[in-house]
């Protein structure tokens, strides 16, 4: 008798553009890092490695996205990255979601790769461990699609935090191997920093 073997789900990437960048005081998705906005590089580097790629954005924010890409508007409004994270899995429910976010300049292919071949798809999800806390980085995480209707779960309870799912159900932890890539950037002193790290790369 041959025993049935667990296929993962089609794994699609989302780049989460949708930010207002407020503490930033531009839109932080369109800062050139690489030679080109990061909602496209970050697009790019994806694509290799993805079933299809996604740029996320708020039903409110102009629709200036260079066309040869593909973008998914939010289902939702005012609760932050989980309205995206929710948004693409009301577009696919049986994929997996790679979801990333665009505030993330030191991320890199390697790094890519490395959380998806380390993917666990009989877990709620896959995640990098956060040097800093020692938690789950939401800002780079495969979500599984027996993530949805967990996700929606939290919705309905106003717990809209994608860390407390990551902490909270049963996520495969893993720790990246260049700490820095998940070096985030909010503000004008954090582009500062980045930028003299990237020289340096």
């Amino acid at each position: 008798m041959i025993s049935k073997v667990n296929v993962p789900s089609v794994l699609n990437g989302l780049v989460l553009a949708g930010g207002k960048s407020t503490r930033m005081g531009k839109p932080k998705d369109q800062i050139n890092w690489h030679g080109k906005e990061q909602r496209y590089y970050l697009a790019d580097i994806l694509a290799p490695l993805c079933d299809k790629v996604y740029l996320s954005c708020r039903p409110d924010q102009p629709l200036d996205f260079d066309p040869s890409y593909l973008f998914l508007s939010d289902s939702f409004s005012d609760i932050g990255p989980l309205a995206g994270v929710l948004s693409a899995f009301r577009n696919n429910p049986a994929a997996a979601w790679i979801v990333i976010a665009c505030d993330l300049p030191l991320l890199d292919t390697y790094s890519l790769e490395l959380l998806i071949k380390s993917r666990n798809a009989d877990k709620f999800a896959t995640a990098y461990q956060n040097p800093t806390d020692h938690l789950p980085e939401p800002m780079i995480t495969i979500w599984e699609p027996k993530s949805y209707p967990i996700l929606n779960g939290c919705l309905a309870t106003g717990d809209t935090s994608l860390r407390r799912a990551l902490i909270n159900n049963d996520t495969f932890i893993i720790k990246p191997l260049k700490p820095e890539i998940l070096l985030n950037v909010n503000t004008p002193d954090e582009l500062l920093k980045a930028s003299e790290i990237l020289k340096k790369l």
